[in-house]
Parts: structure tokens; sequence; C-alpha cells
């Protein structure tokens, strides 16, 4: 009976200094609202003006433009022209290189903006394969040989 006795008082007590603490938001809260307001819309506008991320992408370059710094890799259903800039960082082997360097049916990857007109604007292209070189297969004659199929002996 004490158990269920404190189990109530408990109860009502949480009740009401739910009631309570309610209250006083509620009170608090149109006085506090209109100045909340602003600062909330301005700690909105930074994220809604953040730079976007850069976009990955990999394939061959299929046709390089050197003239108009393009180069196109084709896709399964479309192909995509990206655009190389002053601010594009183009790497090759892991050192610096230039447009120059890349040629048709070469291997890249790296990163895009995506621009207000449609256009993709390379951040970084990397020419050649990204992939690590195959490890080589162990040869056959270092491999366990098969047991021999021999007739046994009676």
């Amino acid at each position: 009976m004490k158990y269920k006795s404190h189990l109530l008082s408990t109860l009502v007590a949480v009740a009401l200094c739910g009631t309570v603490s309610a209250a006083s938001k509620k009170s608090a809260s149109p006085a506090a609202s209109p100045a909340a307001s602003p600062g909330a819309s301005a700690a909105a506008s930074p994220a809604a003006t953040k730079a976007p991320r850069a976009i990955p992408f990999r394939g061959t370059a299929t046709a390089v433009d050197q003239s108009a710094k393009t180069f196109t890799i084709a896709g399964k259903q479309s192909s995509r022209v990206f655009k190389v800039t002053d601010k594009t960082t183009i790497t090759k082997g892991g050192s610096a290189a230039t447009m120059a360097d890349l040629t048709d049916n070469t291997s890249v990857t790296g990163s895009y903006w995506k621009q207000a007109d449609g256009s993709m604007e390379c951040k970084i292209v990397k020419i050649g394969s990204a992939a690590a070189p195959a490890k080589e297969k162990k040869s056959e004659a270092t491999a366990s040989p098969a047991p021999s199929a021999s007739p046994k002996k009676k």
C-alpha cells in the first residue's frame, strides 16, 4: 500500500511540474518570440548560402578538346562534358599535371561542381588509373601439387 501511495504522489508531482513548466514556457514564449525569430532566420541563412559539395566522377575520357579545355565521359544513357578551369587541380600519378597530359581513352577520376547553367566545372581531375595494380597470382609451380590418382596396390 505504501508503494502505491508513493507512486501516486510521484506521478502527481511530475504532472504538476510539467504543467507549471509548460505554463512558464508559454508565458515566456510570446515575449521571446519576436527576438528569437530574427536570430533563428539569421542562423538558417548561413546554412542556405553554404557552398555545395563537389560531386565525384569516374570514367574514361572519350573526347578531349584542348582548346575549349573540356573532356567527355561516355555513360550508359548519356555522356557528360566536364570543363577544366584555372581553379581545377590536375594530377597524374600523384604529381602535378596539365590539360595537355589528358588524352582520348584515358582513365580519369575526380570531382566537379554543377553550375547554375548546368555545366560541370571540375574541382579535381586525376589522370590515370586510380586502382592499385593487381597482385600477381601465385604461380602454379609454388602451389601444392594435386594428389596423384595412381591405383592402390593390393
